[in-house]
């Protein structure tokens, strides 16, 4: 029985998820099982998923939230981490949440994202600024948000939780996050890091970006219903 499940949803990332397939076979925490959830490619990334010889499920659930909780379902370790197919982890994330989940009080857990390609100045603000100082507030005041492309949660936890609300085509990673409270502490890591794609940010600019995500954060504070319109950008 591994000790974390390393769990990534993937559609179309032929040119992303060598960089998460190859960031986990550097870990340093070796006690692990990784498994990727594709929701019908039409590209390489089978072939590339199961030449690295990480556990492949094919999944016709909806959007993230689906394609991580079938991933939950079938996963073994008493911590699960979930990161995206253009996340690469840093060669101590693992252990890092390892030594992290030795409290038995924490639940859940996160880390600084920070961007994957050369990015300019303002973008590189931008991730610090959302996932450092913006996540850290959030546990602070007691309204964990936390990202998931870097989100992890011991098994128990999520499970008695519900896992990720499949309804929600945005805003299932901070959802989730808000539910886990009650079970426990949340802790942010500041060793803990990945790095993420910046191609969102390219596509849609940085004042698109932060103009979609601020309007997202009060239709779920308002009235529970985040944005259903995600543009996808392969």
């Amino acid at each position: 029985m591994p000790e974390i499940s390393v769990i990534i949803p993937a559609l179309n990332e032929e040119k992303y998820i060598k960089h998460a397939l190859y960031g986990l076979s550097k870990q340093s925490f070796r006690d692990f099982e990784t498994i990727v959830v594709d929701g019908g490619s039409r590209d390489r990334t089978r072939s590339i998923v199961k030449k690295s010889g990480a556990k492949l499920i094919v999944s016709g659930r909806h959007g993230a939230a689906g394609a991580r909780n079938a991933g939950a379902a079938s996963a073994k370790g008493r911590i699960l981490l979930f990161l995206d197919a253009d996340t690469k982890p840093s060669y101590r994330l693992l252990k890092t949440y390892h030594s992290i989940f030795k409290d038995d009080g924490i639940v859940a857990s996160t880390g600084p994202i920070r961007p994957l390609e050369r990015a300019s100045t303002r973008v590189k603000w931008g991730y610090k600024f959302v996932s450092v100082y913006f996540v850290k507030a959030s546990i602070l005041v007691h309204r964990p948000s936390i990202v998931g492309s870097n989100f992890a949660v011991r098994s128990d936890a999520f499970r008695k939780a519900g896992g990720f609300n499949e309804k929600f085509v945005t805003y299932e990673d901070w959802d989730l996050s808000g539910r886990l409270k009650k079970y426990g502490k949340i802790k942010y890591g500041g060793s803990a890091m990945v790095y993420t794609s910046v191609r969102r940010i390219t596509a849609w600019g940085v004042s698109g970006f932060l103009m979609y995500y601020l309007v997202n954060i009060l239709l779920y504070h308002t009235i529970k219903k985040p944005r259903r319109n995600y543009k996808r950008i392969r």
